[in-house]
């Protein structure tokens, strides 16, 4: 039986101790927080040995997978050195808060043994699967278009709340690295790989707590000569379904959760996602079992998951190029 520990005991940790205990083939083993209040209340509810250090942790315990749920400029340092001494890792997204680090982890991670998921999870949510069949098998013919909405809602106590949130040095932006990454994920995998960046970020309605982004607009163009446009923002009143549309010579797909395929014959058709109860909040999806369960059942085998960092780098570099025009003066790529 594969044991696991979790490095970084935060919200988004709460997935990933649910899909461990769900799954009768792994064996929690340790918890890692810096945070002794963090540390103590994990170590305590599930019975295993809590450490301030991941490092001394791998050394007492050295656990077959690692779960990193730590803030975005603590994800490679912390993954290296799993890899480096062969422990699996399954990380949180993004991949890093700058290029560079992000580069760092995936050349570390194609030179080791040890294998590495990061966690993008919506692809495998239900309907985001039926859309990637439907697109594959060509029956609704060529892309011809596609955008993408992420219109939610973030006050200044939800910043206040953590210190790593919304700074460059921290979190590596706001916006795009931390909310919209996910969106910007399944457009780029829905609809193939982006050849050129164009956009925008900037600060609307947050500007008195955080130095990052809380807005943006791009144009993607990608491989196959297709163009997509994305938009994302929190300065709405509440969290609104995410969106993404994607048009091909035969239909028009749209995911609202759901996915509805309207044909251009008139013909609808319905995928609907499925229902997941879990203590995590409803805007993480519904997917995190199964990219978790996934990555356990392939430990076994010499290929690479196929969310690696490398492909995991690509959403990270399609948000650091609108940074990168956005700002050109500062130096955090």
């Amino acid at each position: 039986m594969p044991t696991a520990a979790v490095v970084g005991c935060g919200d988004v940790s709460s997935v990933h101790f649910e899909a461990i205990a769900k799954n009768p083939a792994i064996d929690l083993v340790a918890v890692v927080d810096t945070d002794p209040e963090r540390r103590a209340a994990s170590s305590a509810a599930y019975g295993v040995p809590g450490f301030g250090d991941h490092r001394e942790m791998i050394t007492a315990i050295s656990p077959d997978a690692v779960h990193i749920c730590t803030p975005h400029h603590q994800h490679v340092p912390v993954a290296v050195d799993c890899l480096e001494a062969g422990v699996n890792v399954i990380m949180e997204k993004p991949l890093a808060h700058t290029m560079a680090e992000g580069d760092r982890l995936i050349a570390v991670a194609e030179q080791t043994s040890a294998k590495i998921a990061v966690c993008f999870q919506n692809r495998y949510n239900a309907a985001v699967q039926a859309l990637r069949e439907r697109l594959d098998s060509g029956d609704v013919g060529q892309v011809i278009g596609a955008s993408a909405t992420v219109i939610w809602h973030r006050t200044a106590d939800y910043y206040r709340s953590r210190d790593w949130r919304g700074r460059w040095e921290t979190s590596g932006g706001g916006l795009l690295i931390n909310q919209a990454i996910h969106t910007l994920d399944l457009l780029q995998w829905l609809v193939g790989d982006v050849t050129e960046v164009r956009g925008h970020a900037a600060t609307h309605a947050l500007a008195e707590v955080i130095e990052v982004e809380d807005t943006a607009e791009i144009v993607l163009k990608h491989v196959n000569g297709v163009q997509s446009v994305f938009y994302a923002t929190l300065a709405n009143a509440v969290n609104s379904p995410i969106t993404v549309d994607i048009a091909t010579e035969k239909a028009t797909l749209s995911l609202r959760g759901d996915l509805t395929i309207t044909h251009l014959n008139g013909d609808v058709e319905v995928v609907s996602e499925r229902l997941a109860e879990s203590g995590g909040r409803a805007y993480w999806g519904v997917s995190h079992e199964l990219l978790i369960n996934d990555f356990y059942e392939q430990l076994d085998d010499p290929n690479p998951f196929w969310i690696s960092p490398r492909e995991a780098g690509k959403s990270l570099r399609i948000l650091k190029d609108v940074y990168d025009q956005s700002y050109p003066n500062f130096g955090f790529r």
